[in-house]
């Protein structure tokens, strides 16, 4: 395999994870607000919402409301998520817990590394290849990745967000490569999903790397 100029990465599921389930995170948060819900019964009311969500972009507005457009959309999430469980009404004030919810996703505190990451991204360093992320994320991914310790590994972050377009869509795959003044043919991209990942770095005409990572929460 020809060496690349770029490897672009995919963030969640792919350089880390949630260290628990996300309902587990919704439950405990949620408690604070003296709310009681099953983990496993949230985590998979939440994957239901996800689901369903349009993607997150906002190719209709300007870069400086984004940050509020992805706050309403994760809201909204959030919102279904609790309904579904039917203990959306059984907040006192769901702003102020979904405040501290959304603050607290944006820490590294919920998150974890996957072992094999710090060392796949010190050698591919040290061997002068420029590593990018490309990610159906929202502006919080930068202090994400400084809690943790790997914003300085990469030359490009390109999110769905701010590009106005998410994964599989091949115009965020051109906006990365855009970055580094990189040919698709040059490119490897690295993630875990086939349809967002492998099938749309394949349609963008990268070299398409699917991750299988292990289901479970990250140790």
């Amino acid at each position: 395999m020809i060496k690349p100029q770029t490897i672009f990465l995919d963030a969640v599921g792919t350089l880390f994870g949630v260290k628990q389930s996300v309902g587990a995170v919704y439950s405990a948060i949620a408690r604070e607000f003296g709310v009681e819900v099953d983990p496993q019964t949230l985590d998979a009311a939440f994957r239901d919402s996800f689901r369903a969500a349009d993607p997150l972009a906002f190719p209709e507005h300007s870069i400086v409301e984004v940050p509020r457009c992805e706050y309403e959309w994760w809201q909204v999430i959030a919102a279904a998520t609790f309904t579904r469980v039917q203990a959306r009404d059984q907040f006192d004030d769901f702003e102020a817990f979904f405040n501290r919810l959304y603050g607290y996703f944006a820490t590294p505190a919920p998150w974890a590394v996957y072992p094999d990451i710090l060392p796949a991204l010190t050698a591919w360093r040290k061997d002068h290849i420029e590593l990018g992320i490309i990610s159906n994320f929202d502006t919080r991914i930068h202090a994400v990745l400084s809690g943790l310790h790997l914003h300085d590994f990469f030359s490009s972050i390109t999110i769905s967000s701010l590009t106005g377009a998410a994964k599989p869509d091949t115009a965020i795959f051109m906006a990365a490569l855009a970055k580094h003044n990189c040919s698709p043919e040059r490119a490897w991209h690295i993630g875990d999903s086939v349809k967002e990942d492998y099938e749309g770095a394949k349609a963008a005409g990268l070299h398409p790397i699917l991750l299988k990572r292990a289901k479970g929460t990250v140790s």
